[in-house]
């Protein structure tokens, strides 16, 4: 592209930041079929682009779509450039979320001067089709969708037309699309997602609300090193306009908010277990208060709910807390009473393998935190059971879990290491828990992994102990998904137990220990 071609292309995406906006003929390269890569296809023939779409496999029914509406599909590997994307030319080039910054076809575009997006970029510039909802942004390590799933509850509940989107399922394409429209989008951002996202231009996010939950070491196999995964992260503060929610006990997403370039007057929201401060959400004498969002904030606080009423609901485990809070905290920022939000929670249940309680049988409970697919968010499980005997193992993903094992061997009455990544940790356990009875899951066979584990948890576990799934990795290396990993736990665990389990799978979370 010669540097004339190269300025015409900028300013002609420069203009592209509405859906009623001139897209004709915009020559766009889509990287991958999933669901991502399909809403994007979907949305760029609607708006007339011309558009390619390059992937490794492809669904068959998308595939059939995809010819319907007018975009070329080429099956490819991906393993390098392919010709027919060089010979097309593309202005554009949309990466769907898999795709790693340093991959042949990215490092490709960027050396040739190609922008390139990504959806959420994408629907950001044509959120207008319908009406123009505003954006809350929600992005962490962990209880991110727990966190967007409480805050669009909360709008909900408000009489608002709110919906979750994003990276819990549901792309912002499709929400954006929508022909009955939303007054607000809560949207899930991972890493991935924000890798992409520009700062400033046509193209940035100017979110009502953001929040970064917590952050700790994930996915540095995608993004290089624990510096690109935190930068990625603390993009989602650019631009706010109203609140910037960060977490008190997490002082980088402090730092985040502090080096944010925001839009005059938007305020810094702490949450926290805490005791809060004015400006902040906490916790006093098991009250979830709000000390942010009222005119008395420095000598009163609004009480949303105890941590005694959450108790039965399963949402008292202070990870879970922390989540509320933080969702309150973004609720309160567009408006939403804290009466509302306290008799919205009357109602709302955890998603399935998280924290969810298999069964209650002689005194020891089985819990399926399939969902802990990192450390960070097996520590939060963990610190919520006071004697554990601890399913633990499969895909590291480079996360070393040492300190996390170190951590913990407290509680710990054994552990059983599953999983491919098994060495680590079972290193980990022999250095700093030599007496720890520690068990190891050898077979490669994904129908045997978890009657195995589960047989060696129940003849290890005593009356008063939770046998705790928190795997503390990923599950693509035995299972489908996490999901389908918990689901074989609960499988193997009404098996084993048959009549004496309660049958209950209800989520019922632990009461916070500490």
């Amino acid at each position: 592209m010669s540097e004339v071609d190269a300025a015409s292309t900028r300013d002609r995406l420069d203009t592209l930041t509405s859906w009623n906006a001139d897209w004709r003929g915009l020559r766009v390269a889509v990287l991958g079929l999933g669901v991502t890569g399909f809403a994007v296809a979907d949305t760029l023939t609607e708006l007339g682009a011309d558009v390619l779409v390059i992937a490794p496999s492809a669904d068959d029914d998308r595939a059939r779509i995809l010819e319907v509406i007018g975009a070329t599909l080429l099956r490819h590997p991906l393993d390098g450039v392919p010709d027919e994307l060089v010979s097309f030319a593309p202005e554009v080039v949309v990466a769907s979320p898999g795709f790693h910054p340093d991959h042949p076809v990215l490092e490709w575009a960027g050396d040739a001067g190609v922008a390139v997006w990504g959806d959420i970029e994408l629907a950001w510039r044509v959120r207008d089709k319908v009406n123009a909802a505003e954006w809350i942004l929600v992005t962490g390590t962990n209880g991110k969708t727990t966190t967007v799933q409480l805050a669009a509850t909360f709008l909900a509940a408000n009489g608002l037309r709110a919906a979750p989107c994003g990276n819990i399922g549901v792309p912002v394409l499709d929400a954006v699309r929508d022909p009955g429209g939303f007054d607000v989008l809560v949207v899930e951002l991972s890493s991935y997602q924000l890798h992409h996202l520009p700062k400033t231009g046509p193209g940035a996010l100017h979110p009502w609300a953001s929040v970064v939950l917590n952050v700790a070491d994930d996915h540095l196999d995608w993004h290089g090193s624990a510096e690109a995964y935190r930068a990625a992260k603390a993009t989602v503060y650019e631009n706010t306009k109203v609140a910037c929610v960060y977490n008190r006990a997490d002082e980088a997403t402090m730092h985040m908010v502090e080096e944010a370039d925001v839009e005059e007057g938007a305020r810094a929201i702490g949450f926290g277990l805490d005791v809060p401060g004015p400006s902040d959400f906490g916790v006093v004498e098991g009250i979830l208060c709000d000390r942010a969002f009222l005119d008395e904030r420095r000598t009163a606080a609004l009480e949303i709910i105890t941590v005694g009423e959450l108790e039965p609901r399963g949402l008292a485990a202070p990870h879970v807390v922390a989540n509320i809070l933080a969702a309150a905290a973004l609720a309160r920022s567009y408006g939403v009473p804290v009466g509302v939000i306290h008799d919205a929670l009357g109602d709302f249940r955890l998603d399935a393998h998280r924290i969810e309680q298999v069964a209650d049988a002689g005194g020891i409970r089985w819990i399926d935190d399939s969902k802990a697919t990192n450390p960070h968010a097996a520590e939060a499980s963990l610190r919520a059971f006071p004697h554990v005997v601890w399913i633990v193992g499969g895909l590291l993903k480079g996360v070393d879990a040492d300190a996390l094992v170190a951590a913990h061997v407290g509680r710990l009455r054994a552990a059983i290491v599953i999983g491919v990544d098994r060495a680590p940790l079972v290193a980990a356990f022999r250095r700093h828990a030599p007496e720890l009875p520690l068990f190891e899951v050898a077979t490669a066979d994904t129908e045997k992994v978890m009657p195995e584990a589960v047989a060696l948890a129940a003849t290890t576990a005593e009356p008063g102990d939770t046998v705790l799934l928190a795997p503390a990795a990923a599950s693509m290396d035995q299972f489908a998904d996490y999901a389908d990993r918990g689901r074989r736990f609960h499988d193997a665990v009404r098996a084993r137990l048959g009549g004496e389990a309660d049958g209950d799978s209800a989520p019922h979370g632990p009461t916070p220990q500490g």
